[in-house]
């Protein structure tokens, strides 16, 4: 089957093919790092993590590239606020960033570069703009010469004319033109700077995905995704950038996913409805929220609400249920049943169903909708006298393959009481074989999934935590 995904820059859906055929390049613009993500940070993050997961599972080879922001205007302000420095609050944030995505099953980028540890490169990029008269300096700044670009627009589909309205320059500005964007900002006193040929300064905002995707990935790259809200300006100036300097094409596919709305309202700090991740999934099942994240179609808008991820929390268990009750029969079946050619052959129907919709621009709504198709199948099947271990097995490989797609599990992480008195034999054994170390790792073990043991004079005790 072909991949169709729909294009931002021409408004359809086309049929994807890679520069190079079997591997994909595929940038994500990340997350500025001063603070945990909230729920809108998280949407991208796993709908990014699908796409990638769903080529690899059509036997690409991913090279995915997601960049930190870790020197900006918020970041300064945070470390003023909180009396530390920049990179500090970078590196605690980074990290917190790692364990909510890792929390949501989400693959970590074959590299994360940031900002700070790329200056030379943004250096040489914006003074290779200013030799071509796509940029020129003023008073320390570094500006984008926009009209000099004649497919401005193009992305967010407006023109010239359209985008000069309602634009001025500021007091303090001094760009020529009120459309001109920043590339390089001067340093005030006391904020974190880089020498540079304009004098010290950071990076503007913009200039860092267009650096960065050339490094890592070269002039043009297959796939370049972010949130709806990145279209304009953000990747409007990369393209910009990107195209003026290396006079080809920056990306021939562009994702933009959908916003999301907290109880029927956007989200915003004004209005109190801002969700951190890091809260979020202290409370709700992560894989809860992947799931739930991935039950509508990724350019369309979701409403994040407690109903609804109650709801989304009670349909993953159906799909929890229907695989540890496969699980639990398997054992007990054999191979001498009559129909598993008829059965085995549904099972690949309902895999050719599943890549059928995530084909059509990744439409994992669609796809959890055949999730639940073969879950009722494999629930018929278990009402059979007579079961197939192979065909059992067959269902459990299913959920298992298409399950690693979406980047949930439904494997059951609660253990029986008889597989708990298993391990606890096994443990007092390895004591018996004084291997020690053994034993430590199955109370370990046992600890990590809230089984707390007491070696008492009676022998070993264990309750839940």
């Amino acid at each position: 089957m072909t991949i169709k995904l729909y294009n931002t820059l021409t408004r359809q859906k086309e049929t994807f093919e890679p520069l190079e055929a079997g591997k994909v390049k595929m940038y994500v613009c990340g997350p500025t790092v001063y603070n945990y993500i909230h729920i809108g940070n998280a949407r991208p993050a796993i709908v990014y993590d699908t796409v990638r997961k769903y080529l690899e599972y059509s036997g690409y080879e991913v090279n995915f590239v997601s960049n930190f922001t870790d020197v900006d205007d918020k970041l300064i302000k945070a470390a003023n606020e909180l009396g530390e420095d920049v990179p500090t609050i970078a590196e605690r944030f980074i990290d917190a960033y790692y364990e909510d995505v890792s929390a949501l099953g989400c693959k970590r980028a074959t590299i994360h570069p940031r900002v700070t540890e790329n200056i030379d490169i943004i250096i040489d990029f914006i003074q290779a703009l200013i030799d071509k008269g796509y940029a020129y300096e003023a008073g320390g700044d570094v500006y984008y010469k926009t009209r000099e670009f004649a497919e401005y627009g193009k992305l967010s589909h407006q023109s010239i004319d359209e985008l000069r309205l309602g634009n001025r320059i500021e007091v303090g500005e001094k760009k020529h033109d009120a459309l001109d964007f920043v590339l390089w900002k001067a340093a005030k006193e006391g904020e974190i700077f880089w020498e540079s040929p304009w004098g010290h300064g950071r990076p503007g905002w913009h200039i860092e995905c267009s650096a960065m995707a050339k490094k890592y990935l070269g002039d043009t790259i297959d796939i370049h995704a972010g949130g709806q809200d990145l279209t304009f300006p953000h990747h409007e100036n990369e393209i910009a950038q990107s195209e003026a300097l290396n006079d080809k094409p920056f990306a021939r596919y562009w994702m933009h996913n959908g916003y999301i709305n907290i109880n029927n309202e956007k989200m915003s700090k004004s209005l109190g409805n801002f969700v951190l991740v890091h809260d979020i999934i202290k409370e709700i099942d992560p894989q809860v929220v992947r799931f739930f994240m991935l039950s509508v179609h990724y350019r369309n808008p979701i409403n994040f609400s407690q109903e609804l991820l109650e709801s989304t929390a009670n349909a993953f268990e159906r799909l929890t249920t229907s695989y540890t009750n496969l699980q639990h029969r398997k054992n007990s079946s054999t191979n001498l049943t009559d129909n598993n050619d008829e059965w085995l052959s549904k099972i690949y129907d309902y895999r050719q169903q599943f890549k059928k919709e995530m084909d059509d621009d990744f439409n994992t709504a669609n796809a959890i909708s055949v999730l639940f198709d073969l879950s009722k199948q494999a629930n018929y099947y278990l009402q059979e006298q007579n079961t197939s271990e192979e065909v059992i097995q067959a269902f459990l490989d299913e959920f298992d393959q298409l399950g690693e797609v979406l980047g949930v599990k439904f494997a059951s992480t609660e253990l029986l009481d008889e597989e708990i008195e298993e391990m606890i034999n096994q443990r007092i054994q390895a004591r018996k074989d004084r291997n020690f170390a053994l034993a430590d790792e199955i109370r370990d073990k046992l600890k990590d999934l809230n089984i707390i043991l007491e070696d008492t004079p009676q022998g070993t005790r264990w309750k839940r935590g």
